[in-house]
């Protein structure tokens, strides 16, 4: 009997039997299901194939050759697949039909099991039916990891569909070695995801080690990364483990990678491409095992391009790379977010308070220079300023709609005038406090006091006179 055709599952399958001829009667039948076929004629070579290549499915012969009554080669395979590759499903098929081969096949590790000769039908429902119950077991498992690295990562919010593929490839890419780049504007969550791939990594229990390295004085850069030996300097009166030394079989954080000097550039390439390092003024190499992690606001690959950037620094650096969007690029995370921070800090204040309504679509509205860091300012100041259970606008610090239905992010204007008004009103914001108005809009407190000076605002957020 022949099996209908149309199949609606793609799938690449693996077939293992020592008879030729066995070989290519499954390959023409499973392939007129539109499923791809590669064959081995022996447990060796089908374990060579799944080092080589991913499979939907096995179905193994457990007869072979040198042994043609016992099953032992072909249940010796089912059980190397069951270990090595616990989610692949395997079939197994016998000429035999002995009911015990059977039953130690399935105890071996096979979801089912054919007689030979098959009937067409019987093999190829079985064979749909084990891939599709497979690959629902494999998308409930990855669900239900998601949802595990959302409920157990603080500050993460994954409602828009971009926060929802960053957390499916942080689920893909923490288990395993890769360097990472993370990628972002000032505020978008950089280190938190880093930590997020520490956390869920095999190297969970050793250190996650941060480092900020636009803080990192040129001449002191080699003592912080690499450690010194007592003596090595003048103030050095003791030796001192360095970062790489301190991240010994965990995780190193490089933050903002981006401010690092071309001098210092080699040498950290240096380490990363041999994993040692030397202590200033040490005589022998220390072997590190250390993952890198980095993250940057700036334009990496025009910085490469400028020649500010070692090209080969950032492909070391880049094996992976995680772009964050900037907060107004997911506006469904603006109100969730707000909630997990009104939460937040609402118990550490000892309030139970609400956002009214026209809070919620100031909080939609605004451009969020500073992203989410800035979002949990708003919404510490709404906290602290509210008088009764909802806080509004005005205590947010955030204006509301425009009589227009514009908001001011919408607003066309001149630079250097949209620039001045960002400053004001970051100032207003925070009262004054210029590091956190400077924080807010991605800026160092230096670069913001100069745009203070240039555009004549003081600390009030006037204009001076």
């Amino acid at each position: 009997m022949t099996a209908e055709t149309g199949n609606s599952v793609d799938a690449s399958l693996l077939a293992v039997d020592d008879q030729p001829e066995i070989g290519q009667a499954l390959k023409l039948l499973l392939r007129r299901q539109g499923w791809s076929v590669t064959l081995a004629q022996s447990p060796a070579e089908a374990l060579k194939r799944l080092k080589e290549q991913d499979f939907d499915l096995v179905l193994a012969d457990l007869n072979y050759t040198r042994d043609t009554t016992s099953g032992r080669e072909g249940l010796a395979l089912i059980e190397a697949i069951a270990d090595g590759h616990p989610n692949l499903p395997v079939v197994a098929m016998t000429a035999w039909g002995s009911v015990d081969i059977a039953v130690t096949a399935l105890k071996s590790g096979a979801v089912d099991f054919i007689e030979k000769p098959w009937e067409n039908t019987r093999l190829v429902n079985i064979v749909r039916t084990q891939i599709e119950r497979a690959r629902a077991r494999n998308d409930q498992q990855r669900y239900r990891e998601l949802v595990r690295l959302q409920r157990s990562s603080e500050g993460i919010i994954a409602e828009s569909q971009a926060m929802r593929r960053i957390l499916k490839m942080v689920e893909r890419v923490a288990p395993t070695t890769a360097t990472v780049l993370i990628t972002g504007e000032n505020g978008v969550g950089k280190e938190v995801i880093a930590d997020m791939l520490h956390r869920h990594s095999p190297r969970a229990e050793q250190p996650f080690v941060a480092i900020n390295m636009g803080s990192v004085p040129e001449e002191l850069f080699e003592s912080e990364m690499f450690g010194h030996e007592r003596g090595a300097f003048t103030d050095a009166h003791q030796a001192r483990a360095g970062r790489f030394e301190l991240a010994d079989g965990g995780t190193l954080f490089l933050d903002e990678i981006g401010n690092l000097p071309a001098a210092q550039q080699a040498k950290l390439l240096r380490v990363l491409e041999t994993g040692h390092i030397e202590r200033v003024g040490g005589s022998r190499e220390r072997q590190v095992d250390v993952r890198v992690i980095a993250a940057t606001n700036a334009d990496l690959p025009a910085e490469v391009e400028a020649g500010r950037f070692r090209r080969d620094l950032y492909f070391r650096l880049n094996t992976i790379e995680i772009a964050i969007p900037p907060l107004r690029e997911r506006v469904d995370d603006i109100v969730p977010l707000a909630q997990y921070f009104l939460d937040r800090h609402g118990a550490r204040h000892g309030r139970a308070l609400r956002l009214d309504e026209q809070a919620l679509t100031a909080l939609k509205r605004h451009h969020w220079p500073g992203n989410v860091r800035e979002l949990s300012h708003v919404i510490e100041r709404g906290v602290l300023l509210s008088h009764g259970e909802l806080i509004d606008t005005d205590q947010l610090g955030l204006a509301g709609p425009a009589p227009d239905g514009n908001s001011a992010a919408d607003l066309v204007m001149p630079l250097e005038e949209a620039e001045k008004l960002l400053i004001k009103n970051a100032l207003k914001r925070y009262e004054g406090d210029a590091e956190k108005a400077a924080e807010a809009l991605g800026l160092s407190r230096s670069a913001f006091y100069r745009r203070m000076q240039k555009h004549g605002v003081g600390g009030d957020g006037k204009d001076k006179a």
